[in-house]
């Protein structure tokens, strides 16, 4: 039976994408439950999560979630400002949507996109949703969602 090499090929195109930028420290995939999250040295932290796929005659197509957090810090020091509160949680929210920005337009039309060898496609719009306080640790940061296109390779024996 011929290897497919659909779903390994978008994986390692995030996976590189995401290791490449500055705001990441450590890229991991699968069950969030089983990254530790109390680790404070793997934060930045990006995570990648293939949620369905949808077979095609000639696509497979992959609805996958990327997560990008990082540690909200709070200032000791007392409240003076209760829009920005005294921690970095609009900072984080900042470059962690900044880092999924740059990722998802280089997956859509730039460098990663126009490699020959990728043959695939993001399509459609990519949502992206904030969150904080959604693990322990007070952690903030985004949760982006799109559907990747990719040649289905399989053939029929």
């Amino acid at each position: 039976m011929a290897k497919t090499k659909g779903f390994y090929n978008v994986i390692e195109i995030i996976k590189t994408a995401l290791s490449a930028e500055p705001f990441t420290n450590t890229v991991s995939y699968g069950n969030i439950d089983e990254v530790d999250l109390n680790k404070q040295t793997i934060f930045p932290l990006a995570h990648v999560v293939v949620n369905n796929a949808v077979v095609g005659t000639k696509t497979l197509t992959m609805n996958v979630s990327i997560l990008a957090m990082d540690i909200v810090d709070e200032s000791k020091d007392k409240t003076t400002d209760i829009y920005t509160g005294n921690d970095n949680e609009q900072d984080v929210l900042n470059t962690q949507l900044a880092l999924l920005n740059r990722v998802i337009a280089s997956m859509q039309r730039g460098d990663l996109y126009s490699q020959e060898d990728n043959m695939f496609q993001i399509e459609g719009d990519v949502t992206c949703e904030p969150f904080v306080d959604r693990f322990e640790n007070r952690l903030a940061g985004w949760a982006a969602t799109f559907d990747v296109i990719t040649i289905n390779d399989m053939t029929v024996c």
